[in-house]
């Protein structure tokens, strides 16, 4: 199983995880595919640069990518003092109240969480590229940097080609597409509504063969949303993607331990969740960064989508607002109130399993699925 873009990656497969978790990420280039570790999550460089370091070490030698949160446009930022009092009086205390009606206690000893705040950060997310590239430049091993808001910057492709670096971002319009290659970027992300995380409102059946045709001569599109199975990869394929870029399927993976403690045993909060849910268990709402994304349905998305509940502020303000609500939330233990991105394709995430049998599951029913096509066919005499 190949394609022009697996060869040019020197991947056995053209399966791209992107995963907020190291271990995960590190467990799929390892496992044949390439694995995109998200950078959003890191507040602080040396968080990152130790998280790099780490895949280094843990990766064979394969290739591995970073994705960022950045928009082409640079916004105007102030302090984050700045920002805290741009959010009005009442979205703070409408969180403390839903907070307290969902049980969810307070942290301890009056801590204070900024997680996933800076990330959002346009200053922050640069931070991100330079020490990605300064691992780039060091291990040669980072060959992709995707970004989950447009085209990055001018200069960020720019910086990123001297490196030898490929740039990745995520579309959901043949529009968008269509900038991303007129401003320098190397791979088109088609990312269906069905997707989990920030996603637009086109299907990924039609999304998808939509953005081959209007930039596949130019760039090669991988296929993103509704992905989780080999099926879905050959349909991928057969529309002319040369890969499927997948986020939500690692998830319920056995490495993916991402708010547990060291020596948790069983699935994490977050993964109860996951494991319960069907693909009707999801809403696309705006609560999460201040853009749309697709989110599991729970307790807490209902409060927000419930009579009197104020609208999502902009981003980054809503990231600001939530922050410690969902740290709160991530250390509660009730899978009926998580805040976590995830996309439709979350009821076939029924059980906890390794990294390198997922992928071998996808390539096994890949597979078959083009045995199947090819049965299709008939030779004339």
């Amino acid at each position: 199983m190949h394609t022009e873009l697996a060869d040019r990656f020197g991947i056995n497969y053209p399966i791209f995880g992107f995963t907020p978790s190291q271990d995960v990420a590190a467990a799929i280039s390892r496992a044949g595919g390439f694995g995109v570790l998200g950078c959003v999550r890191f507040n602080d460089t040396d968080e990152l640069d130790d998280a790099l370091e780490w895949m280094h070490e843990n990766t064979d030698g394969r290739p591995f990518g970073v994705d960022v949160v950045m928009p082409a446009k640079i916004p105007t930022e102030g302090s984050k003092t700045d920002l805290a009092s741009m959010i009005p009086p009442e979205h703070k205390a409408f969180v403390e109240r839903v907070l307290d009606d969902l049980g969810v206690p307070p942290l301890p000893n009056g801590e204070r969480v900024d997680a996933g705040v800076l990330g959002w950060l346009h200053s922050v997310a640069r931070s991100h590229v330079d020490v990605a590239m300064e691992h780039a430049r060091k291990y040669g091993q980072i060959k992709l940097i995707a970004n989950a808001l447009g085209s990055p910057p001018a200069d960020v492709i720019q910086l990123a080609h001297d490196n030898g670096v490929l740039v990745a971002a995520l579309a959901g319009a043949k529009e968008h597409a269509r900038h991303h290659v007129d401003a320098g970027v190397d791979i088109v992300i088609a990312q269906g509504y069905e997707g989990g995380g920030h996603t637009g409102e086109v299907t990924s059946m039609i999304l998808w063969p939509e953005l081959v045709d209007a930039v596949g001569d130019e760039a090669p599109v991988l296929a993103a949303g509704g992905v989780g199975s080999g099926r879905q990869m050959a349909a991928a394929i057969a529309l002319g993607a040369q890969g499927v870029w997948m986020g939500t399927y690692w998830l319920t993976a056995a490495e993916y331990r991402l708010g547990m403690e060291p020596d948790a045993q069983g699935p994490s909060t977050v993964q109860k969740a996951l494991l319960k849910a069907t693909s009707r268990d999801t809403v696309r709402r705006s609560i999460y960064s201040g853009k749309p994304a697709r989110l599991l349905k729970t307790r807490w998305t209902d409060a927000w989508d419930a009579p009197g509940a104020p609208e999502a502020l902009p981003m980054p303000l809503q990231n600001l607002l939530v922050a410690e609500a969902h740290t709160r939330i991530s250390r509660a233990d009730d899978p009926d109130v998580v805040a976590m991105p995830a996309g439709q394709i979350v009821g076939r995430c029924n059980e906890i399993t390794p990294v390198a049998d997922l992928i071998a599951d996808l390539v096994d029913e890949y597979e078959r699925a083009v045995a199947r096509m090819n049965a299709t066919l008939t030779t004339s005499v």
